[in-house]
């Protein structure tokens, strides 16, 4: 449940900050800036979906007292990671959809972009690690 608030918080806030903010780039930037602005709509509304749908999960696990704050944690910072590599290998690289911004060296954003989402990625998986491993002790 955490990973998909992760998810959806991280492209809240890529959409929120370097689409709208910074003007960087669009969700998709391979037509008209027409074309690019209606993919940012659709990014937006993909990630408040994410978003609220999360809460409501988190309300649902709170409510039967099934809530774990480690594990959510843990699963926020993999959401965010996953979203953000995802992102970075396969929107930027492979398909080409957008860069993280234009008319610069991409090597420095590429490798600040990749790099801070494996740190997320790691750091959530040691998280839920460390959880797994509490949760047998007691067991």
């Amino acid at each position: 449940m955490g990973i998909l608030f992760g998810c959806g918080i991280i492209a809240f806030l890529d959409e929120a900050v370097f689409h709208q903010l910074l003007h960087w780039h669009h969700f998709y930037d391979r037509s008209t800036q027409a074309a690019g602005l209606v993919s940012d709509g659709l990014f937006h509304a993909f990630s408040w979906f994410a978003t609220v749908a999360s809460l409501f999960l988190f309300a649902d696990l709170r409510r039967r007292g099934a809530l774990d704050t480690r594990r959510w944690a843990g699963g926020i910072l993999v959401g965010v990671g996953a979203f953000q590599l995802f992102d970075g290998l396969v929107q930027h690289r492979l398909l080409g959809l957008h860069e993280v911004r234009y008319g610069v060296d991409l090597l420095p954003y590429d490798l600040a972009w990749n790099g801070a989402a494996l740190a997320f990625l790691v750091a959530g998986v040691l998280v839920l690690l460390a959880v797994r491993r509490a949760g047998r002790r007691r067991g």
